[in-house]
């Protein structure tokens, strides 16, 4: 769907919920909240413009990788999209910079992380949803051995970042964060408050890494956004998480679908 407003931007929708949302001549511009907050954390990974070796679980119209070709020019990406007729779609209709060191493969995020060149990447980002209204993490994705294998795909001063959603009382997420403390030392939450207080369902970005993160920079980041977000770390975060148990293989479940009308447009 065209934005009226601005000249070449399109909205991607999938079972009618949005998905995502790419403007052709200006990269830079992310119009979801969320993905704001996903570019925050890339921006602050390393110093401005550095190129960047990225992994991308999950493609949609290729907004975050697109973002990073044009701030970071020269990274290499290589995405992961289940969907091979969605690549085709973006492809043709929203075709993404051919200068971009830019790789797209119809492939399974899970079974082809697990073949990435080790300690290669500098940053891994998960954001995919599929099952009722497009808009639920696959269980897969949420477990101790799954994380294990981003660990392994990045460098030693690499940083993992996923998109997810919940809502009160909050289990999923609260599991999301044991499960990615028993693997990386140095975690981050960013989402607005009304989300992270269970008032209502929406994403929440989980930042991870072995090295300490930019909290301080990524919460003025966040603070200033126009639907500002709050981030939660350190013994906060410990808190938030408390009594949540790592999720494993054995054990995983999908995060839970939205309530209705959640993104009608």
């Amino acid at each position: 769907m065209p934005d009226l407003d601005r000249r070449r931007a399109w909205l991607l929708t999938m079972d009618d919920t949005p998905q995502s949302y790419v403007d052709l001549d200006d990269p830079r511009h992310l119009e979801f909240e969320y993905v704001q907050r996903l570019a925050h954390v890339v921006d602050l990974c390393a110093d401005p413009g550095a190129p960047l070796t990225a992994l991308h679980l999950g493609g949609g119209a290729f907004t975050l990788p697109r973002y990073l070709a044009a701030t970071r020019p020269g990274s290499r990406q290589r995405v992961a999209e289940l969907d091979a007729g969605l690549i085709a779609l973006v492809r043709d209709a929203l075709p993404w910079d051919p200068a971009a060191d830019l790789t797209v493969e119809a492939a399974d995020a899970r079974a082809w992380l697990a073949t990435a060149p080790p300690a290669a990447a500098d940053l891994v980002v998960t954001d995919v949803f599929g099952g009722a209204g497009a808009h639920t993490v696959p269980a897969a994705l949420t477990s101790v051995e799954f994380l294990r294998l981003a660990a392994a795909a990045l460098r030693t001063d690499g940083v993992y970042v996923a998109n997810l959603a919940d809502g009160a009382p909050l289990h999923f997420v609260r599991g999301q964060v044991a499960t990615a403390a028993s693997v990386f030392p140095e975690l981050a939450l960013v989402a607005e408050a009304s989300v992270l207080r269970g008032r209502r369902y929406g994403n929440l970005v989980l930042a991870a890494s072995r090295r300490p993160l930019p909290v301080d920079a990524l919460t003025r980041r966040a603070a200033g956004d126009p639907f500002p977000a709050r981030v939660v770390s350190g013994d906060r975060l410990a808190d938030f998480a408390s009594g949540a148990r790592p999720v494993t293989d054995t054990d995983a479940v999908p995060s839970p679908p939205p309530p209705t009308g959640a993104f009608e447009l």
